[in-house]
């Protein structure tokens, strides 16, 4: 990003804030994970409902698969 010392930092930052906010209110909470192998099971379940099944909002109700692959 032009005129930050940083290289649009901010902006990724914002990026991982959301995603992680969303990751806990939408799966960590709703989900008493008993061990790390189910914690990584039910997280690579959402993430894959994430990219391809939900619709986001700033991408105009698309998925990101759908928007990365322009499906």
């Amino acid at each position: 990003m032009k005129g930050t010392p940083f290289g649009g930092c901010a902006l990724d930052n914002v990026f991982c804030e959301h995603l992680w906010r969303s990751v806990k209110y939408e799966n960590i909470y709703l989900n008493q994970y008993d061990s790390v192998h189910q914690l990584h099971t039910g997280l690579r379940a959402y993430f894959d409902f994430y990219n391809h099944e939900r619709p986001h909002q700033s991408l105009k109700y698309r998925t990101p698969a759908e928007e990365h692959f322009v499906i």
